[in-house]
C-alpha cells in the first residue's frame, strides 16, 4: 500500500540520486577542464619551442627535418588527449549507468511486489489476466535486460576500436622515429 511516508521517503532517495549525479557530472566538466587547461599549456609551450627552433634553422633541409620531427610527437598526442578524454566520459557515463541500473532495479522489484499482491487478491477466475499481466512483465524485464547488454557490449567494442586506433597511431608512431 502506498503511505504518505513511502512516497515521502521515494522523493528524498530521489533527489539524494539526483545531487549525487549532478556531483558526478561536475567532477567529470573539471577533469575535462584540467585536462584541456594541459594540453593548451603543453600545446603554448611546444610551439613557443617550435618557432625558436625555427628560428635557428640555417637551411631548408634543417627546416624539413624540424617540420618532419614535429608531426609524429603531434600525432601521439592527439591520441592520449582523445584516449583521456574517453576515459573522463566513460568514467561520467558509467556512474550515471549504475545509478539509472539501481534504480530500475529498485522500480521492478517494486512493481514486481506490486503485480504479486494485486494478483493474490485478484477475484477467482481472473487466472489468465493474472497470467499474461505476469508474462507481460518478465518480458518487459527481458528486454530491458537484452537492451543493456547491448549497451554494454556497444561501449565494450567502442573501447575496443580506441584502443586499436591508439595502439596503431603509437606503432606508427614507433616505426617513423
Amino acid at each position: 500500500m502506498l503511505t504518505a511516508e513511502k512516497v515521502l521517503a521515494s522523493q528524498k532517495a530521489s533527489l539524494e540520486t539526483l545531487f549525487g549525479l549532478t556531483q558526478k557530472a561536475f567532477e567529470g566538466v573539471e577533469k575535462l577542464v584540467e585536462l584541456n587547461m594541459q594540453a593548451s599549456k603543453a600545446a603554448l609551450s611546444e610551439s613557443a619551442n617550435h618557432t625558436q627552433a625555427m628560428l635557428s634553422v640555417k637551411d631548408a633541409q634543417e627546416l624539413m627535418a624540424l617540420q618532419a620531427g614535429l608531426m609524429q610527437p603531434l600525432a601521439d598526442k592527439a591520441a592520449a588527449y582523445s584516449r583521456h578524454l574517453y576515459d573522463i566520459a566513460n568514467g561520467t557515463s558509467a556512474e550515471f549507468s549504475k545509478a539509472v541500473e539501481a534504480q530500475t532495479a529498485e522500480m521492478q522489484s517494486k512493481f514486481a511486489g506490486m503485480v504479486d499482491n494485486a494478483t493474490q487478491n485478484a477475484p477467482a477466475g481472473s487466472e489468465t489476466a493474472v497470467a499474461v499481466m505476469k508474462n507481460a512483465v518478465a518480458a518487459a524485464n527481458h528486454a530491458y535486460e537484452t537492451v543493456q547488454k547491448a549497451v554494454k557490449q556497444a561501449s565494450e567494442m567502442a573501447e575496443a576500436n580506441l584502443n586499436s586506433v591508439t595502439n596503431t597511431v603509437a606503432k606508427t608512431s614507433a616505426k617513423k622515429r
